[in-house]
């Protein structure tokens, strides 16, 4: 009788991008861990740049995005576009704005991506095929497109940092 063997060649290389950029050195520049080990709860509520979002609010929206994606490998629709979904669900309001409150909020993030990085090395590249619960689709331009939002969303990050630095 032949097994089957699940390949994951596609899906091993998607999650060791996302950990590059989550967690460990990315081409690209400092990972988020990196970005988020010096930033201070004050710091990372502050708005250097009027019309842009906090260093906070990006860290709940990449992990809120996160999660939806991780989610979704296990069966759940992902919510309706942004259009048509209510503010805090594409970006989560801070609840606590206390140093305790943003380590709570850093750890869930990272810990988002590290989960999904994990799940995705265990999805099985015939299932990138497949599509995505709530989407027209497939899983492999979702888990991509993780790792390209949370690119942006550290660019970001990495700029309001800067801001913060400049002397007014």
């Amino acid at each position: 009788m032949a097994t089957t063997t699940t390949t994951n060649t596609e899906c091993a290389r998607i999650a060791s991008q996302l950990r590059s950029v989550f967690e460990r050195e990315a081409w690209h520049g400092p990972s988020l861990r990196e970005l988020l080990s010096d930033i201070t709860s004050e710091r990372a509520k502050a708005r250097p740049l009027a019309a842009a979002h906090s260093i906070w609010e990006l860290v709940l929206h990449i992990e809120v995005w996160t999660r939806y994606a991780r989610e979704a490998m296990h069966g759940r629709p992902i919510p309706a576009f942004v259009e048509n979904m209510p503010p805090e669900q594409n970006w989560p309001l801070i609840n606590d704005s206390t140093a305790a409150g943003w380590k709570a909020a850093t750890d869930k993030a990272l810990r988002a991506g590290s989960d999904l990085a994990s799940e995705i090395e265990s999805f099985g590249d015939e299932r990138l095929r497949e599509t995505v619960p709530g989407r027209s689709y497939d899983f492999e331009r979702l888990l991509r497109g993780s790792v390209q939002h949370c690119v942006y969303h550290s660019g970001q990050v990495a700029i309001l940092k800067k801001a913060l630095q400049t002397p007014s």
